[in-house]
């Protein structure tokens, strides 16, 4: 069994197009919306493709109908872009968006799998990088044997105790400094984190067609670009989750 799983497409349909892997399964961790372009061929293409689909925070608030305001960083970006995820999607995709599970358990091939967009405790918000230490807590009674999660736009695979955390990075705005498209596949039980390129300036120009401000477009482009926020835009990134409190996206 070949299983593709893919997080974070972020309406860049450029990047998801770009993905050519045969699979007999896909999974997509959540947050199919916001920041890029194109909405609907992102959200259309898992309603067709995703075996197992859930929900991630950026897939919430526009299914909600839930604004942001702020004027710094990625949540500046959801501010300006969000307006028009509403304006693209039809009813039946914010239906599908609004439906999506926060979380989903199964098995393939004798594992059992966990999908969370974050992380088992928050599986909306909480932001958690490659910490075993952290994720050892997190994962605390958690009957799984592959737990799949997104949100923080890192790619990883790392084992705690017995169990495998899998992120397999963004598909469409990656933050870890590659802005290759990033996602995984598992074959046989081994995991493979893979990158494609895709044509960037073509979302770019995508995202100068949009109806955001100035400031808007330029940072999108340049986080498209380079893979990560820019130094000259990078105004409070999220940090890893302490021991009490959950950390969230800047959404």
């Amino acid at each position: 069994m070949r299983i593709l799983v893919v997080s974070d497409i972020h309406a860049n349909w450029a990047a998801v197009a770009a993905i050519d892997e045969p699979f007999d399964v896909c999974l997509c961790l959540g947050d199919l919306v916001d920041y890029g372009p194109d909405p609907l061929p992102c959200v259309r293409w898992a309603m067709t493709h995703a075996t197992y689909a859930i929900r991630g925070n950026h897939d919430h608030g526009v299914a909600q109908g839930i604004p942001v305001t702020g004027q710094t960083g990625f949540r500046y970006l959801t501010q300006c872009s969000r307006p028009s995820m509403w304006e693209a999607l039809g009813s039946e995709e914010r239906l599908y968006l609004l439906q999506l599970p926060v979380t989903q358990r199964f098995t393939l091939a004798g594992r059992r799998f966990l999908l969370v967009h974050a992380t088992p405790r928050d599986p909306l918000d909480e932001y958690l990088l490659k910490d075993p230490t952290t994720w050892s807590k997190r994962l605390h009674k958690v009957d799984a044997d592959i737990v799949c999660v997104g949100h923080t736009h890192f790619q990883f695979s790392i084992q705690v105790n017995g169990v495998t955390v899998l992120n397999p990075g963004s598909v469409g705005l990656p933050r870890d400094g590659d802005p290759r498209a990033a996602f995984a596949v598992i074959e046989d039980n081994k995991i493979a984190l893979k990158r494609v390129a895709y044509p960037v300036e073509t979302t770019v120009a995508r995202v100068e067609s949009m109806p955001w401000p100035r400031r808007a477009k330029d940072i999108t482009a340049c986080v498209l670009r380079v893979g990560r926020l820019p130094a000259q835009f990078d105004e409070g990134e999220p940090s890893t989750a302490s021991d009490d409190e959950p950390d969230t996206d800047d959404e």
